[in-house]
């Protein structure tokens, strides 16, 4: 008997990335997820607000051991998931191209960019402070130090046409200083963001660091900005008539908002790094 010539193809599952693990919507929905011609690639999953809720959870549960480990070993993890992207560098590439319409070198150009990009913001893991900090001159037999310090579970809506690249330059800023995060993908374009989730689960990224959802950014965004557990949010992937609002709701808490609109930026910055930390002094005395 002779073989047969062709198979059936095997369907890509989007899943949500919380905790560490990819379960479906708990609501059980899902939406169809096309490229830039028009052509369907994927069903992604359709985050609930109890999705949203778990994220918070899971984000909180793993802030004080991201935040206590040390600038260096957060550097090296996100060198690690620069090499994780390295590795994935053709698939990730095919599915910005489908997503963005991006000719091939184009898609690579993204992917390349991504990868540098988590380079360049590993290598400020344990540099930040001497940028942002300061030993401050003061009168009277004290030293005087001013640190940074993560601002907790930060909320990160990413850009809705830069699918990978504009991802990854709104998460890494957050997570270096150590700051864990919940991100919403981009609400057409999903795709890439599930296989960097995925990257981020076989790399050395403690789970709950990073929580990546996929679905409406209208539903998802006004419950994650009013969340009391939420201390910052990054509102660049909401449209501007939303803004507004999502800054009311993130008052109440006073969580710090950020909207800076160029990205992905032609070259990396500390903004949005410097964006949420908190600046603590410390006074000890000397010579007593």
């Amino acid at each position: 008997m002779s073989e047969p010539t062709g198979r059936a193809e095997v369907r890509r599952t989007c899943k949500l990335f919380v905790g560490g693990a990819f379960p479906r919507s708990e609501s059980g929905r899902s939406y169809v997820v096309s490229a830039a011609d028009g052509t369907p690639l994927a069903n992604a999953a359709l985050a609930s607000r109890k999705d949203a809720r778990d994220a918070v959870v899971a984000a909180r549960g793993a802030l004080f051991g991201w935040a206590g480990a040390t600038a260096y070993n957060r550097g090296q993890v996100l060198y690690r998931v620069a090499e994780m992207l390295e590795g994935r560098r053709a698939q990730l590439a095919a599915e910005v191209g489908l997503a963005e319409g991006l000719r091939p070198a184009a898609a690579r150009r993204a992917v390349d960019a991504s990868v540098d990009r988590l380079v360049w913001y590993a290598g400020w893991a344990d540099k930040v402070a001497q940028v942002l900090g300061a030993s401050n001159p003061v009168a009277g037999p004290y030293f005087n130090f001013s640190v940074p310090e993560p601002t907790g579970v930060v909320v990160v809506l990413a850009p809705q046409k830069s699918s990978l690249l504009g991802l990854v330059s709104v998460l890494a800023p957050v997570v270096v200083t150590g700051n864990t995060a919940v991100v919403v993908a981009s609400e057409d374009r999903p795709v890439p963001a599930v296989s960097f989730a995925e990257a981020l689960a076989t790399g050395d990224v403690p789970a709950g660091v990073v929580n990546v959802l996929t679905g409406r950014t209208a539903e998802l965004a006004p419950v994650l900005a009013g969340h009391m557990d939420v201390d910052g949010i990054d509102i660049t992937g909401a449209p501007y008539r939303a803004r507004e609002e999502l800054e009311r709701l993130a008052a109440a808490n006073l969580k710090r908002v950020l909207a800076l609109d160029d990205v992905p930026e032609t070259q990396p910055t500390l903004r949005r790094t410097r964006a949420f930390v908190e600046i603590k002094t410390v006074w000890h005395p000397v010579g007593t």
